[in-house]
């Protein structure tokens, strides 16, 4: 039953995964269903989703940065609207120590960073002062095959060594290989199908597949139509060893791993 360490409490779940609900607050995210403010967040959270993903600053292929006090615009009145009726564990994906500061004060749990702690030396500070837990991700193309597992594993784990250097908690440190960022299909296939080697098991790992060009290129569908295709790679990588999948289709994401833990249980 994979378990998390919050910083006022621990969350679990009966599934082989935790299941992490995308909100994003912004206009130019690849997969307009993901688009939304508080009454997307909900409905995600009514579905199952044990934990939401919220963001301000789209990062699909030929994204822009935003200021910092564009993505607090974003996402506080979200954040706030969902704590008004929601203690679901709230993780913000950002880049940027202010706008985690912000978040935190409305109650968010959880540092969800593309740039694994790299972009703001800050961040991972806060994280560490108000012992928080922290994702790590992998940006970039890397070599082939399955070669890319080590390789983007030694990244992580680099990347981890500074998230403890910086007092965060070792059992707080969750490591993601960044499907889709840089990377080529063969990458993408390979980590999907072995992410659970990543950093020879260390640390937990969190696959964010969904509707992903990686699933299209294997299905050859849109973006709008690549659920089925998301789901089968979840629950191959939920196989492999992953303890977290970020998904924009909460409902049929849980209903795959129930279905996954009744036939293991047999």
């Amino acid at each position: 039953m994979p378990s998390l360490n919050l910083a006022d409490r621990t969350i679990s779940t009966k599934r082989s995964a935790f299941v992490m609900g995308i909100v994003n607050c912004t206009p130019d995210s690849f997969f307009a269903g993901s688009r939304g403010s508080a009454s997307l967040a909900l409905r995600l959270a009514d579905e199952g989703a044990d934990i939401l993903d919220i963001g301000g600053e789209s990062t699909r292929p030929g994204w822009k940065p935003v200021s910092a006090e564009e993505e607090i615009r974003r996402i506080v009145p979200v954040i706030r609207a969902v704590r008004k009726k929601s203690p679901i564990p709230i993780s913000v994906d950002t880049r940027k120590k202010s706008v985690m500061e912000a978040a935190f004060n409305e109650g968010a749990d959880i540092v969800n960073d593309v740039s694994a702690l790299e972009d703001d030396e800050e961040l991972g500070l806060f994280a560490a002062q108000k012992n928080l837990p922290v994702i790590l991700m992998h940006r970039g193309n890397c070599s082939s095959g399955k070669s890319a597992v080590c390789e983007v594993g030694k990244y992580l784990s680099s990347r981890a060594d500074y998230a403890l250097s910086c007092g965060i908690g070792k059992e707080k440190i969750i490591v993601d290989p960044g499907i889709g960022f840089g990377k080529d299909d063969d990458v993408n296939r390979a980590l999907i199908a072995d992410c659970g080697s990543l950093c020879e098991g260390t640390y937990p790992v969190l696959m964010a597949l969904s509707r992903k060009r990686v699933i299209g290129s294997m299905t050859g569908r849109d973006a709008e139509e690549r659920l089925y295709g998301t789901l089968a790679a979840d629950l191959v990588a939920v196989l492999s060893g992953a303890s977290f999948v970020r998904v924009h289709d909460v409902a049929p994401c849980v209903d795959s791993l129930a279905v996954l833990s009744a036939l293991r249980n047999i």
